[in-house]
């Protein structure tokens, strides 16, 4: 049985990639944020190819109908001015090192946000959706 709200919003259809990209940009970050302890220099070439990825990330989700709720999480992620995936690559261009503490706490947040995305992708009920309309908020 199926109970639709015309409050709801439409929801897109599971997508395989989409899940498997999050996934995929779930680990390598979370990879590359341990090495902020580092000089970005050395890892400028691996930070670009992610940013490259979340880019393209925002502009699948974008394009997909019925898919405000994904593609809003994903510009939320990849936002220089939010505490998420991309301000925290912002900061460690702009210091150049990152305490193991900040990458730490760091990490918490984007693997929640990560793992909010990631769970909506493989199954889009209602409750992942209020989970993330929450997060956003």
């Amino acid at each position: 049985m199926v109970f639709v709200s015309c409050q709801s919003l439409k929801t897109a259809v599971f997508d395989q990639y989409s899940y498997q990209q999050a996934i995929s940009i779930k680990v390598e970050s979370l990879n590359l944020m341990d090495e902020a302890v580092n000089d970005y220099l050395a890892h400028e070439t691996e930070v670009r190819t992610l940013q490259l990825d979340l880019q393209k990330m925002v502009e699948y989700e974008k394009n997909k109908p019925d898919n405000e709720v994904s593609y809003t999480m994903w510009k939320t992620i990849t936002n220089e001015e939010r505490n998420l995936l991309a301000g925290f690559l912002k900061r460690w261009k702009e210091k150049d090192q990152l305490s193991q503490v900040f990458i730490d706490e760091a990490k918490v947040q984007v693997s929640e946000a990560l793992d909010l995305i990631i769970k909506y992708e493989g199954q889009k009920n209602k409750t992942n959706e209020t989970n993330i309309l929450n997060f956003l908020n």
